[in-house]
């Protein structure tokens, strides 16, 4: 039976591709505001497209 390869995992983010940010003010209910950012590497997805070897010309 084949083994599943998985994609490679971002290296800026580890694959923790979003992150939430508080803002530092609270909601009228106490809660903190909070923002969620995407990893600006990999766009949020948290795997990277494997690299395609170059040949180099000497």
């Amino acid at each position: 039976m084949p083994q599943h390869t998985r994609a490679p995992i971002c290296r800026d983010c580890d694959g923790f591709a979003t992150a939430t940010i508080t803002t530092g003010t609270r909601n009228t209910n106490g809660t903190r505001t909070t923002l969620p950012v995407d990893c600006r590497a990999c766009k949020g997805t948290g795997t990277v497209r494997p690299v395609r070897a170059q040949a180099v010309i000497v």
